[in-house]
């Protein structure tokens, strides 16, 4: 079964739930807001998809950081602000068994349809 990460009132995740609906896909949802971040999953994409795939720049919450601390983070740094700013992380995860799609562009909507077929 696919489990699905992000926040529930975004319109991108409102996509991604319409279309796995309309495929009569079964999947399990995880609202960051109501549900919680855990550091040690979001360290594991980090590690293994990398920051730039994780990390949602597109939103206006990285958008309102500061210069200073968008040029400073590290690693680390970065996972915590994740964990702390759950509208930061790149949303949808899908989590089917051992791999990740993250996003819902049309290459993620790709990947997710040859995932589903097999």
């Amino acid at each position: 079964m696919i489990k699905i990460y992000g926040i529930k009132n975004c319109d991108t995740m409102k996509r991604a739930m319409k279309y796995l609906d309309s495929q009569g896909v079964d999947y399990i949802f995880h609202d960051y807001r109501k549900d919680g971040v855990d550091e040690d999953l979001i360290r594991r994409w980090v590690m293994e998809y990398g920051l730039d795939v994780v990390l949602n720049k597109k939103g206006t919450t990285w958008r309102k950081l500061p210069e200073s601390v968008k040029g400073s983070l590290d690693t680390q740094g970065a996972i915590k602000l994740l964990c702390e700013n759950e509208a930061m992380i790149k949303r949808p995860v899908f989590e089917l068994g051992d791999k990740c799609i993250i996003g819902f562009s049309k290459n993620e909507q790709n990947l997710l349809e040859e995932a589903l077929l097999k």
